[in-house]
């Protein structure tokens, strides 16, 4: 059985958007924000472990962010993930239109509501981080009938079928880990859009399409460079590239790297230290 970490991190003084933005550079699977802690969750294929975590934290004492520090860790099985997953939930809104729920919560849509039923294995993809609400938020300017979307790493889905729900005529969901398969699938047909969304496990190289309107990727900065090349050849002419899982501080980075393929910037949305940013082929 596969395996799952977490690491139940507590600072003094509690800072948890300071922790949390610092938790979310490395490769992790999920986060909750506690009263007094956040719980940092990995997985067996995972390159981020406790001695990034030590280290990066004592960066922060050394720079007098925080005084002290604790770890704690625990080792959770595949099914502790929803007990204490569903601890937490609650119905989520994202803005006027779109509304985000557990299959556990009721929730009668108004008119014009659009509601995602998403429930998470060990996905990232929940709505409840600020990066899910930009891409979201976002979505809903550029979502027109018809459109094609790739979602790369894909997680829970939540994008790919927002996409559809607000118009996409077809999703592309990518994702390497083949959790995020199972899980996506299973969140598809809660919301009823199956025979309209793909789901691919794998790396966006794996997705043999390259006639894209819109591609979404909420991943690391690092990544998001890296494959910058990547998302370009997937896309129509013309068409747009909205990216989050970005502090403020990769916004430079970011743009340049675009800006240098032949995109420019259409949009900012920023939420705490986070922001989203769509671009478009000149």
């Amino acid at each position: 059985m596969k395996n799952f970490f977490a690491y139940k991190i507590f600072t003094k003084p509690f800072d948890p958007e300071l922790i949390s933005g610092l938790m979310w550079e490395f490769e992790i699977t999920g986060l909750l924000e506690n009263d007094d802690h956040i719980t940092v969750f990995t997985s067996d294929n995972s390159s981020a472990n406790e001695n990034q975590f030590n280290s990066s934290l004592m960066k922060l004492k050394n720079k007098k962010l925080i005084e002290s520090f604790r770890i704690e860790k625990e080792i959770l099985e595949d099914k502790n993930w929803n007990e204490i997953w569903e601890k937490s939930r609650e119905v989520i809104r994202v803005s006027d239109r779109i509304i985000i729920k557990p299959t556990f919560k009721e929730y009668h849509a108004k008119q014009n509501e659009i509601v995602l039923t998403i429930d998470p294995k060990m996905s990232f993809g929940t709505g409840e981080h600020q990066t899910t609400k930009l891409i979201l938020r976002l979505l809903e300017k550029y979502i027109k009938p018809g459109m094609r979307v790739l979602d790369v790493g894909s997680g829970t889905g939540i994008l790919a079928i927002a996409s559809v729900k607000l118009g996409a005529s077809k999703a592309v969901a990518v994702d390497f880990d083949e959790l995020c398969l199972e899980n996506c699938n299973e969140n598809c047909e809660l919301n009823e859009v199956s025979d309209l969304v793909e789901i691919i496990t794998g790396e966006i190289d794996d997705v043999k399409e390259n006639n894209f309107d819109l591609v979404l990727a909420n991943i690391q900065k690092n990544v998001l460079l890296d494959i910058a090349d990547k998302i370009k050849s997937k896309l129509k002419t013309g068409g747009v590239v909205i990216l989050s899982g970005l502090l403020e501080i990769d916004k430079e980075a970011i743009e340049e790297k675009y800006q240098s393929l032949g995109f420019r910037t259409e949009h900012i949305e920023k939420m705490d230290e986070w922001l989203a940013v769509s671009l478009m082929e000149r």
